[in-house]
């Protein structure tokens, strides 16, 4: 039986408990406690990726790329609940996983029990007025004594580094969003990706090197997208 830990949470008051979203043929928007409507960050990061989505699903064709597209997006999903659940010390977090599913959790909890510490927002969507953005944070929680942006992928083999720019383009806002709504600042971006039947890899990145590279996305969406 693998080793439990039980992580202690933190209540964080932003002023709101959550935001409303729709999906569009824009994309999908967030409506503010203000009323703004902002696309979410996922939206605009996904044109860093439109070309080489499009020249895939051209080679694989469609028929095949929606069916892997809906496998995995209900794998990761299904690992990434699982593990939402395992912060929030359920006891049951496996409850009917397939064997893929155990495998990728169990390989990421030692990795959770060891460098995260206190838990402050799980799932918890987030705006930044600066950015005219907002989506749905993983998790914000310290890591290695540091409070940090989690955020949780999978992964059929090992990833390099150059392939997932966009993730930590996509964790700078939420870090970006966190000061801003609540005035603490973070710095550190956390990546672990569950890897099929091997070992998880974790990129931990600074904010301040992706940022930039967030606002010309934000910037190129703008012209691309009005």
């Amino acid at each position: 039986m693998m080793q439990r830990r039980m992580f202690e949470h933190v209540d964080v008051d932003l002023g709101y408990n959550d935001l409303s979203a729709k999906t569009t043929e824009q994309g999908r928007r967030y409506v503010t406690p203000e009323g703004n409507k902002y696309p979410s960050v996922t939206t605009v990061v996904s044109i860093l990726t439109e070309h080489h989505i499009r020249e895939w699903r051209n080679r694989v064709g469609e028929e095949e790329a929606n069916r892997i597209s809906r496998h995995a997006s209900a794998r990761g999903t299904k690992v990434h609940d699982v593990l939402e659940r395992y912060l929030k010390n359920d006891e049951d977090y496996l409850d009917k996983c397939n064997p893929v599913v155990v495998s990728n959790v169990n390989s990421v909890v030692p990795v959770l029990n060891e460098h995260i510490g206190k838990v402050y927002a799980q799932e918890f969507a987030l705006y930044s007025d600066h950015l005219g953005l907002a989506g749905r944070v993983d998790c914000i929680a310290e890591w290695d004594g540091r409070l940090a942006v989690i955020d949780f992928k999978t992964a059929k083999k090992h990833k390099k580094k150059e392939w997932i720019e966009n993730y930590f383009i996509q964790e700078s806002a939420y870090a970006i969003m966190w000061e801003e709504r609540t005035g603490v600042p973070i710095v550190d971006l956390v990546t672990v990706i569950a890897v099929d039947y091997d070992e998880p890899q974790v990129f931990i990145e600074h904010r301040d090197n992706w940022a930039p590279k967030l606002i010309e996305t934000i910037n190129e969406y703008k012209q691309r997208k009005g």
